[in-house]
């Protein structure tokens, strides 16, 4: 029988503990201690044996599960949820003329928003997911309806009215009137919602993407976020038929980044999703500015859009976390998000190394030290006077851990909510999801000898942190988050 876990704060859980740290490291206590104060922070996390005795005797025991920080999903879109799974391998502007226009226009009418928004949210706490970046629609009576369901629901979420003034899926709407009102119902919902239920609730100004915005809407969308202390996301360099076209509507900017950055729209509190085929100058502006990258593997691998060079990113200091991208990405899962990437990552690696010589009428990558072909996975030209090495393209690939951290320190570091969340540090918020790793075994319905053969041998092998953390990952099972709390009060989902 499943334990009976805490609904709201002060408790404490007895279990493996295992999460990033501030500082670097990663801390995994086999046998630990997380308590959550009344006001929702924890109060101690760290051993058994130095937890004080009556947040011991009081401990909810959850072994052999596991307590994690909760997931951070840095790009989503509430309204596409119910078309996951579908167009694959569409290119990305067709995908959105076929399938995501038709399903945000549906949102019209607010009671759609009204029924769908509940079950969205309890879609990602289900997943694991405690902490949601995501675009909305265009209409501010469906926005309402979801900042009131993540209200109720207890999800931490940034959520924000899509703005559109070049393309628009609303034909209702005079075009002369799209800019003054989208700014306006944009100020005025940032007035309801931000920093609402104690700063749990947020508001990301919100331009689709260049393409459907003109160069004063992006301008003046970027100074409504500065004005009101809001975040600002919008999309960057995801697809070559997006590029393209970027370049057609903005010949002025020397790039697609620098569209945003005249529009004074790049720094800390934007978050830009995909970023994939990026030139050493954008990528070079954006860590200058300290605009934040969310990461979607699953994404992009959907739709075809390329593989992001994930390690020269990092390695030039870019701010990077993870994103679902539903329904572009085909499920809201962060784990799935992180076995996309991983395996994303392996690829471009095994192609940078490719060394040999092309077989008979086969076309090979091309070899290191070679220059201006595009890198593996690459789709963009060489800009000018460019060369590159795929020598630098192939480096030891991102541990279980480092997945782990992307999708949680990491994601908070790019909300700019690491002092707050992203980690299990005595001082934090209490955002907290229980996972059990034994349902991601690989092996059921064998005979009572072998399973108990079986288990001790799991069970050794899973002491070490990175080898349970890869079985989460590469073996995700729907219903191993058993648990997920947002300030210590525990969240309605699938496995709860």
């Amino acid at each position: 029988m499943p334990p009976a876990l805490p609904d709201r704060p002060p408790f404490a859980l007895r279990a493996r503990i295992l999460t990033p740290l501030a500082d670097g490291r990663t801390l995994d206590e086999p046998d630990g201690v997380l308590a959550v104060d009344g006001g929702g922070s924890l109060a101690f996390v760290g051993p058994v044996a130095a937890a004080p005795p009556d947040l011991l005797a009081g401990a909810v025991d959850v072994r052999p599960w596991v307590v994690l920080p909760g997931l951070v999903d840095t790009h989503a879109h509430l309204p596409q949820l119910p078309n996951a799974g579908l167009g694959f391998a569409l290119d990305l502007l067709t995908w959105l003329d076929r399938l995501t226009f038709p399903t945000e226009r549906s949102w019209a009418d607010p009671a759609v928003a009204e029924r769908l928004a509940p079950a969205i949210f309890r879609a990602f706490a289900a997943a694991g997911t405690t902490t949601v970046l995501a675009y909305g629609v265009v209409y501010e009576a469906a926005m309402d309806a979801a900042f009131r369901a993540a209200e109720a629901h207890g999800i931490r979420a940034i959520l924000g009215k899509v703005m559109m003034d070049r393309v628009t899926y609303d034909p209702t709407i005079e075009p002369s009137t799209i800019l003054d009102r989208s700014l306006r119902e944009s100020a005025d919902l940032i007035d309801r919602w931000h920093g609402a239920a104690d700063g749990r609730l947020g508001y990301a100004v919100t331009p689709r993407f260049a393409v459907s915005c003109t160069a004063e809407l992006l301008r003046e969308s970027a100074s409504l976020a500065r004005s009101t202390g809001t975040w600002w996301q919008s999309h960057v360099s995801e697809d070559p038929g997006e590029i393209a076209e970027v370049t057609r509507l903005f010949p002025e900017a020397s790039d697609y980044v620098d569209v945003y950055d005249r529009a004074g729209a790049l720094g800390e509190r934007t978050v830009l999703a995909h970023a994939i085929h990026l030139s050493d100058r954008e990528l070079a502006r954006l860590v200058e500015t300290g605009t934040r990258v969310s990461h979607c593997p699953s994404s992009n691998l959907f739709i075809g859009a390329g593989v992001m060079p994930l390690a020269r990113w990092l390695e030039a200091g870019a701010v990077v976390g993870l994103g679902s991208d539903v329904s572009g990405g085909p499920e809201p899962s962060l784990f799935s998000v992180m076995r996309a990437g991983a395996y994303s990552q392996m690829a471009r690696r095994s192609l940078a190394s490719e060394t040999r010589p092309p077989l008979a009428g086969e076309t090979r990558p091309p070899l290191a030290g070679e220059t201006l072909p595009p890198l593996a996975g690459e789709t963009r030209p060489p800009l000018a006077g460019e060369t590159r090495s795929l020598a630098s393209e192939a480096p030891q690939p991102l541990g279980p851990l480092d997945w782990l951290r992307l999708g949680t320190l990491d994601g908070a570091r790019a909300l700019g909510l690491e002092d707050r969340i992203g980690s299990l540090e005595a001082g934090k918020e209490a955002d907290v999801i229980v996972v059990d790793p034994w349902l991601t075994a690989p092996l059921a319905g064998i005979g009572a000898a072998e399973v108990a053969s079986f288990a001790a041998a799991d069970a050794a092998l899973l002491d070490d942190p990175a080898a349970l953390v890869s079985r989460l990952i590469f073996r995700t099972h729907p219903d191993m988050v058993r648990g997920a709390w947002v300030r210590g009060r525990r969240l309605e989902g699938r496995a709860t």
